[in-house]
């Protein structure tokens, strides 16, 4: 399955695993560097695969591009008539940031050499996600006129536009296939979408607060979605259907995400508590299956 000319690059990564591995000190955490050149409150920061680099959105209607080693500013991507809201580079790859405004426009822009490549317009109301999907061909944005778009990254042109929400959207997030995508919206559902005919798949109905989070799972068998009536509910990729519900929270849950096994599920809630571990197995059919929640030392089955 590996091809020749990357033989060697794959033997190097796979050693330099093992070595990591294999250590056994005690990681120490301190920190870095502090830049201060933004004159308004920052809305988002992002890396890019590696890490050389990074981006701030910012409500001074900039974004900005970083050196990561050196701290050196490389390009302030100005343009925006308001706040800089969303923010993203098209990994793997990192050639390409997107940055979404109040203004009610997208932009796509060079990283190296900071030039705006296209401003992409048809929302009528702030853009407050976006992202881009695996391949780096389509770039999503979701926006407060209850719709996301997709756009094709090399022509600048609009490909479709998802309806379906009653209310504002502010989450969305592709599988890893790139085949679907999600969007999460106040009107306290989920839904999953085509990518190829833009046509919605399912609706997923249960949460009875506004969504804060939505995302797949690695292999795309699974959705985790936050919610702002403080719990967390795992839905089948496939087909729609409701799996558990993970009610450890006392307030608001706002971000939800899967570690890269699927095995477990970090969530952040206004209740200052930011991690609930959860066990799946995945045996058979979900719901057949028991759910154990770890919270300190209590344990709850869902």
């Amino acid at each position: 399955l590996i091809t020749a000319s990357c033989l060697e690059h794959v033997i190097h990564l796979v050693q330099r695993l093992q070595e990591k591995l294999g250590e056994k000190q005690i990681h120490k955490f301190s920190l870095f560097k502090v830049l201060r050149t933004h004159i308004l409150p920052l809305t988002n920061v992002a890396f890019n695969k590696s890490g050389s680099r990074f981006i701030t959105g910012s409500y001074d209607r900039t974004c900005k591009l970083w050196d990561t080693a050196s701290g050196e500013e490389l390009h302030s991507l100005e343009g925006h008539g308001n706040v800089v809201y969303a923010i993203a580079f098209n990994n793997p790859y990192g050639d390409k940031i997107a940055t979404g405004s109040f203004d009610k426009t997208c932009k796509l822009w060079s990283t190296e050499t900071g030039k705006c490549f296209y401003t992409f317009r048809g929302h009528t109301a702030e853009i407050v996600c976006l992202s881009f999907n695996p391949q780096s061909t389509l770039l999503a944005t979701g926006s407060m006129d209850t719709t996301a778009k997709l756009w094709d990254v090399e022509k600048g042109e609009e490909v479709a536009t998802l309806n379906g929400h009653s209310a504002e959207i502010i989450a969305l997030s592709f599988n890893t296939t790139g085949d679907r995508i999600i969007t999460g919206s106040f009107d306290h559902t989920v839904a999953v979408w085509d990518v190829g005919t833009g046509r919605l798949l399912h609706t997923l109905i249960g949460h009875r607060g506004e969504i804060s989070s939505a995302q797949f799972n690695w292999d795309c068998s699974l959705i985790v979605t936050g919610s702002m009536d403080k719990t967390c509910m795992l839905w089948d990729a496939v087909t729609g259907t409701h799996v558990a519900t993970l009610a450890a929270h006392s307030k608001e849950v706002l971000d939800v995400c899967f570690d890269y096994t699927g095995q477990r599920i970090a969530t952040a809630s206004a209740d200052a508590v930011f991690y609930v571990d959860l066990c799946i197995h995945i045996l058979g059919i979900f719901q057949e299956n028991p759910f154990l929640i770890r919270k300190g030392s209590q344990s709850f089955l869902t």
